[in-house]
C-alpha cells in the first residue's frame, strides 16, 4: 500500500447516528495508536470523550470531543461528533475544518435511512468520507443488503473494500478486496489467513464490482478491464486514494470497534487516503495568507475562561502572539477534557486559543486579525422546540443573562428571546434533550437553576360586531377633582389588520391635548379584553365627549377611555383568536403518510406536498397548524421518522376558535374541575 509520512497534522471527524458506536471507534483508534492503554466504554463511563455529566448521565454524545494522537509518525486530531440530530450543529462545525469524515453505522439495512441528513451534508459540501460498518460481528444481514440500503441515501457511489468471512453463521473476519488477503479477527486485532475456498467466488465478484466502480472515473483502468488486463494492487490503491480525495467515491469498510476489529485497517486507510490540510484549504476556497486559522467552536471552561477552537491552515502562531488587535493568551492541544499547553501551533494543528474576546465561531483569522469578509460556518439550524424559563431565585437574573449568552455563543443552534405577547423568556433549540442538556449546563457551570415549562400560546381576542360606548370618569375630593367623558365607536376589522384609533371630535368637546390620553386608555384596556387576552383587529373612533375646565386631565380621560372600552367590548360579542403557523415538514418519502396523519391528528390543514428540492428520496409537506399543537410536534415527528424528520415554520394568521376548545382556554379552572 502506498503512502508517505505527513508533515502537517491531519484531522478526521468521526460521525454517525446515535448508537452507531462512534465513541467506541475513537476509543479503538486511540488504543491502536498507543495513545491510551485500554479502550474505554460508554457503559463504564471511562471514555476519552463524552466526559461531561450530561453525556455520562444519558449514555450518549452531547458535545464535540477532540483527541490528538500519532499513528506511524503521522499526527492526527480526531473529532468525535454527537450522533443525535439535536446536536448536529457541533457535527457540522467539526466537519467544516476536517480533512475527511469516518461515517460510522450499524450493519442493519433498516437503519441506513438515519444517515440521510449526514450524508447529504457531506455530499453537498464535497467532504471526502468513508463508511465504517461497525458492530459487524453482531450482523444478521448480508453485507450486500446493507450496502444497497446505504447507497439509497448516498449521492456518491459506494465501493466495498472488504467482504466479511462467516463461520457457523457468524462473521469472524474479512477479505480485503484490493490485496486479496483474508484476515480473522483476534483478541489483539486481525490475523492473516488464507482465503477460504467457500468465499472465493463472492470475493471475485465483489472485487470486480469495486474495479468497475473505480473505472467510471479513470479511462486507463476502464481500458484495462475491457482488455481483461488485471491492474496491480498498487494501481488500485492509488486510484482509490485519488477518487476518495476528490470525493468521487465512498469506500465502505467493516469492523467491530468494541473489540478492535478492523481498526488497524481503518488507520491505514486514513493514513494513505486522507487529504493533506493544504488540499482541504483549497477545497474550502480559503485565502492563501501568510497565517490563516479558522475558529470553528467556542467553549467556556470553568477556571479557564473562553477558548476558541481553531484549525491552523497556514503558518504558525506563538503563545502570546498578536493577530492584529487580538493577543493569544494560551495555546493548548486537546485530548478529551485535558489541555496540553504548547508554545506554538503550526499548519494542520487544531488547538484551543485562549481569551480571544470578540472572536466567534466561524470566523477566519490572519496575521492582521479578523477577516470580516471571510466567514465559513454551517448555517445555524432553525429552532424547533422551546421552553419558557425563569430563575428560582430573583437575585439570579443577571447570572441568567450571562449564562444564556455564553451557552448560545458555544452553541449557535440555541437561542433565547422574550415573547412580548406572553411575557415569557423562551429558550429555543433542536429538541427536548438539547434544551435539557443546556439547562443542566446552565445550573452546573453558572450556578443558575431554573424552572422550565411549556410556553404559553399567544391567544388573542377580537369582536364580531360593533357598538358605541359612553363612559364618564368623575371623582371629587379635596382640591381638584377628576373629570373625563368620552363616546367611542368600536368596530371589527378584517383579520390581521391590527388596531386603529382616530378622532372625529368637532367643536372642542374633547380638547386636542386630551385625545392622546383617550388613545392611551383604549390601548391599556386592549392588553387584556373581556376574555382575558390582547384585543386585536379593532377600530376605535372617538366621536364626542365632555371636559371640565378645572377637573379634566390626562389621567381622567385615560381612565374614561378604559371604562368605555370595558363597557363596549363586552357587548361586541368578543371572540377568541388562535394563532396559526405555516409549516414545511421535511420527511423521508417512506414516512410521508405518517407526517400527513400527524398533521391531521393535530387539527392541521395539509396544503400539499412535493419532492424536497435537492434531496433524493425526501418530501416536503406544507401545512397549516395551530400553535397550540406545535409544542411537542418535533418529538412525535422524529419518533416516526427514525429521528431525522424536521420542520420550519412561520406565523400565518389568526383564526376564530369556538366550542369546547375555546371554553377550556377561556375558563381553564372550570375545565379542570370537570
Amino acid at each position: 500500500m502506498p503512502g508517505s509520512v505527513s508533515a502537517a497534522a491531519r484531522s478526521a471527524a468521526i460521525v454517525g447516528p446515535y448508537l452507531s458506536g462512534k465513541t467506541s471507534v475513537m476509543e479503538a483508534l486511540l488504543h491502536t495508536s498507543g495513545k491510551i492503554k485500554r479502550r474505554g466504554s460508554i457503559k463504564e463511563k471511562n471514555t476519552v470523550g463524552d466526559t461531561s455529566p450530561e453525556a455520562r448521565d444519558r449514555h450518549m454524545s452531547v458535545e464535540l470531543s477532540l483527541a490528538r494522537t500519532e499513528y506511524l509518525d503521522d499526527t492526527w486530531t480526531l473529532l468525535d461528533c454527537p450522533g443525535s440530530v439535536e446536536f448536529h450543529h457541533d457535527t457540522q462545525a467539526a466537519l467544516s475544518v476536517s480533512d475527511m469524515a469516518v461515517v460510522v453505522c450499524e450493519p442493519n439495512p433498516d437503519k441506513a435511512l438515519a444517515l440521510a441528513p449526514l450524508l447529504h451534508f457531506l455530499d453537498d459540501n464535497n467532504i471526502p468520507h468513508l463508511i465504517f460498518i461497525n458492530k459487524i460481528e453482531t450482523s444478521t444481514h448480508r453485507i450486500s443488503e446493507v450496502l444497497d440500503a446505504l447507497q439509497d441515501v448516498s449521492e456518491r457511489p459506494l465501493i466495498l473494500r472488504q467482504v466479511p468471512l462467516r463461520e457457523e453463521g457468524k462473521i469472524n473476519g474479512y477479505v480485503d478486496l484490493i490485496s486479496e488477503k483474508a484476515y480473522r479477527y483476534g483478541e489483539e486485532g486481525s490475523n492473516v489467513i488464507g482465503v477460504p475456498e467457500t468465499i472465493r467466488q463472492r470475493e471475485t465478484e465483489a472485487r470486480q464490482e469495486l474495479l468497475e466502480g473505480l473505472a467510471d472515473f479513470d479511462d486507463v483502468l476502464l481500458e484495462q478491464l475491457l482488455e481483461d488486463e488485471e491492474p496491480s494492487s498498487e494501481e488500485i490503491y492509488q486510484q482509490v486514494s485519488k477518487d476518495f480525495g476528490d470525493d468521487l467515491v465512498v469506500p465502505v469498510m467493516i469492523g467491530g470497534a468494541e473489540h478492535g476489529y478492523g481498526i488497524k485497517r481503518l488507520w491505514k486507510a486514513l493514513r494513505h487516503d486522507c487529504p493533506q490540510p493544504e488540499t482541504t484549504r483549497q477545497r474550502l476556497a480559503l485565502p492563501d495568507d501568510k497565517f490563516l486559522a479558522q475558529v470553528f467552536k467556542t467553549q467556556f471552561v470553568p477556571h479557564v475562561g473562553k477558548l476558541s477552537l481553531a484549525r491552523v491552515w497556514h503558518g504558525k502562531i506563538n503563545d502570546g502572539g498578536h493577530l492584529g488587535a487580538h493577543r493569544v493568551s494560551g495555546l493548548n492541544y486537546i485530548f478529551g477534557q485535558k489541555y496540553e499547553k504548547v508554545s506554538e501551533v503550526r499548519a494542520g494543528d487544531i488547538a484551543a486559543l485562549g481569551r480571544m474576546e470578540g472572536i466567534h465561531s466561524g470566523q477566519i483569522l490572519n496575521q492582521d486579525g479578523l477577516l470580516k469578509d471571510q466567514l465559513f460556518s454551517p448555517k445555524a439550524q432553525l429552532p424547533v422546540y422551546a421552553l419558557a424559563i425563569e430563575t428560582l431565585r430573583h437575585e439570579d437574573e443577571v447570572k441568567l443573562s450571562t449564562g444564556l449568552a455564553r451557552l448560545t455563543e458555544e452553541d449557535q443552534s440555541l437561542c433565547y428571546k422574550s415573547n412580548p405577547d406572553t411575557h415569557e423568556l423562551l429558550l429555543w433549540g433542536q429538541g427536548e434533550i438539547h434544551l435539557k442538556v443546556a439547562l443542566s449546563k446552565l445550573e452546573r457551570q453558572y450556578n443558575v437553576p431554573v424552572k422550565a415549562r411549556s410556553p404559553k400560546v399567544a391567544y388573542k381576542e377580537s369582536v364580531s360586531k360593533g357598538t358605541v360606548a359612553h363612559a364618564r370618569h368623575k371623582k371629587q375630593s379635596g382640591g381638584h377633582g377628576e373629570f373625563g367623558d368620552v363616546h367611542l365607536k368600536i368596530q371589527p376589522l378584517p383579520r390581521g389588520s391590527g388596531f386603529s384609533f382616530e378622532s372625529a371630535v368637532t367643536g372642542g368637546s374633547v380638547p386636542k391635548k386630551y385625545i392622546p390620553a383617550v388613545h392611551a386608555g383604549v390601548k391599556e384596556y386592549m392588553l387584556s379584553g373581556p376574555l382575558g387576552f390582547q384585543v386585536v383587529d379593532v377600530a376605535v373612533t372617538l366621536l364626542d365627549g365632555q371636559h371640565h375646565a378645572v377637573d379634566s386631565s390626562d389621567l381622567a380621560f385615560r381612565k374614561a377611555g378604559v371604562m368605555a372600552m370595558k363597557e363596549g367590548l363586552s357587548s361586541c360579542h368578543p371572540v377568541l383568536l388562535e394563532p396559526i403557523y405555516e409549516l414545511k415538514i421535511s420527511i423521508p418519502s417512506p414516512f410521508t403518510s405518517n407526517g400527513q396523519a400527524l398533521i391531521a391528528r393535530r387539527r392541521g390543514q395539509i396544503l400539499g406536498f412535493d419532492a424536497k428540492e435537492g434531496w433524493r428520496g425526501w418530501d416536503e409537506i406544507t401545512a397549516l397548524l395551530p400553535q397550540a399543537e406545535m409544542g411537542d410536534l418535533i418529538i412525535e415527528l422524529r419518533s416516526q421518522t427514525q429521528g431525522i424528520g424536521t420542520f420550519s415554520c412561520e406565523f400565518a394568521h389568526m383564526v376564530e376558535l369556538t366550542g369546547k376548545l375555546a371554553d377550556v382556554i377561556i375558563h381553564p379552572s372550570s375545565a379542570a374541575a370537570e
